[in-house]
């Protein structure tokens, strides 16, 4: 059965560590596809960033 998982963070190299930790705890998944998306929100004091990932595995 087809799974997702949806991972979101606002630093890409902290995003990096949460899916390469997810992967070596289930190193038995197979990857189908990866889908990422960068959001990005302002208001007058503040810029966000979020990159969002989109994990479809098996």
């Amino acid at each position: 059965m087809m799974r997702v998982k949806v991972f979101q963070e606002e630093d890409e190299d902290d995003l990096s560590e949460v899916i390469n930790t997810f992967l070596q705890e289930h190193a038995d998944i197979r990857v189908c596809d990866i889908k990422l998306s960068t959001d990005i929100l302002e208001d007058e004091e503040d810029t966000l960033t979020l990159f969002t990932v989109l994990l479809i595995y098996l």
